[in-house]
């Protein structure tokens, strides 16, 4: 009887720290699956309307293959929430890092769906992110340090 609650405190102690921590992101979580459900599903229709023949088993097998790579992802983005999030005050960290991941895969859903439905265009996810951000507004947040370029000129000249 003592063995077992020994093993069980033990096994309570070991396990707490990763059910907490996989309680936070369980949402990230469920999203990523129903991502892996969507784009599966649109993956599919476009295979068959290029007129590919879909394997069952290989379709399952790239499904789990991004399960676990979605596993990694939100644990790498509720690691870096934990860490980087808490020193910086920063508490959305995870959600953002997670939401470009997600992007890509939302990326690749619509365009599944419009080969599907015989649409012949795509979405680039990166020039949609730099119109986001608009590239021209962030080059004038960088300035020059005027001191730096002119000892830059004197090293030159020597």
């Amino acid at each position: 009887m003592q063995e077992r609650n020994i093993i069980n405190g033990i096994a309570t102690v070991t396990i707490a720290p990763f059910l907490d921590f996989y309680d936070k992101m369980l949402p990230f979580l469920l999203i990523a699956i129903a991502l892996i459900a969507t784009d599966s599903r649109f993956g599919v229709a476009a295979a068959r309307t290029r007129g590919e023949t879909i394997r069952p088993s290989r379709k399952w097998r790239r499904a789990m293959n991004k399960l676990v790579d979605y596993i990694c992802w939100v644990t790498l983005a509720g690691l870096f929430g934990d860490t980087f999030g808490t020193v910086f005050h920063i508490p959305i960290l995870a959600a953002v890092m997670l939401l470009f991941v997600y992007g890509i895969e939302l990326s690749s859903i619509v365009n599944n769906y419009l080969e599907y439905k015989g649409i012949h265009k795509h979405i680039d996810i990166t020039k949609l992110l730099l119109k986001l951000f608009k590239r021209e507004e962030l080059q004038e947040c960088i300035i020059e340090d005027k001191e730096a370029s002119d000892e830059d000129k004197d090293n030159s000249e020597h």
